[in-house]
């Protein structure tokens, strides 16, 4: 029997792992050795941006190796075709830069969790309504921790919301204060070439932060 994928589900992923990791650039070859990294260091969220080289390859990889040991999807999806070869490789996971209620609605009957991009109250409440499991707050270094504390007003009080955007490990604090749920780290973590022991180290580097926050 398939589990529907509900906020419930995207909440349970991130009490085990708070943090996506953000895979921007990667390529197929690195996949694997990049995710046995995260895993070993905990990370059990994994994204990989869409204009990234050959980025469904790279998906299906992690997929083949990872299986549902982890939660694993597509960042900057804009389409729904996007959306359908996602679901079709097994990833459960739709994320974009953006408040688009179709590509959100899209995702849902694929069978996928959304997390849609969002930075203004009309967005957040338009992503919700449209059946978004969750808010990635984006771009989170120019909105800042204040803008969160402002949206927690009026969103509903059980709404992950993870802020995404030049985070580093120093400037969690501020953040969980204001109510983030988890965080969306990607230029911190890996770019393009970084030996994953590198990648290790930081995401061991992110996990002391949140257990110190």
């Amino acid at each position: 029997m398939t589990i529907p994928l509900t906020p419930a589900v995207l909440h349970a992923w991130l009490a085990r792992s708070p943090f996506v990791a953000i895979l921007r650039g990667i390529t197929p070859d690195e996949a694997v050795p990049v995710g046995e990294a995260l895993w070993g260091a905990g990370w059990r969220i994994v994204e990989v941006p869409l204009n990234s080289p050959d980025a469904f390859e790279s998906i299906a990889r992690l997929q083949r190796r990872f299986g549902d040991s982890i939660l694993l999807g597509a960042g900057t999806v804009r389409r729904a075709e996007e959306v359908q070869t996602l679901s079709g490789i097994g990833a459960r996971l739709m994320v974009c830069p953006h408040t688009d209620p179709a590509l959100i609605a899209c995702a849902k009957r694929n069978g996928l969790l959304a997390l849609p991009g969002a930075a203004t109250p009309s967005e957040c409440l338009a992503a919700l309504d449209a059946g978004a499991d969750a808010l990635k707050l984006f771009p989170a270094d120019a909105l800042g921790p204040a803008m969160l504390a402002a949206l927690r007003a009026v969103l509903p009080a059980d709404t992950a919301v993870l802020p995404v955007g030049g985070i580093r490990a120093d400037q969690l604090a501020p953040w969980r204060k204001v109510g983030a749920s988890g965080f969306g780290i990607g230029g911190t973590l890996y770019r393009p070439g970084v030996a994953p022991e590198q990648i290790a180290r930081t995401a061991h580097a992110f996990n002391t932060a949140w257990e110190q926050t």
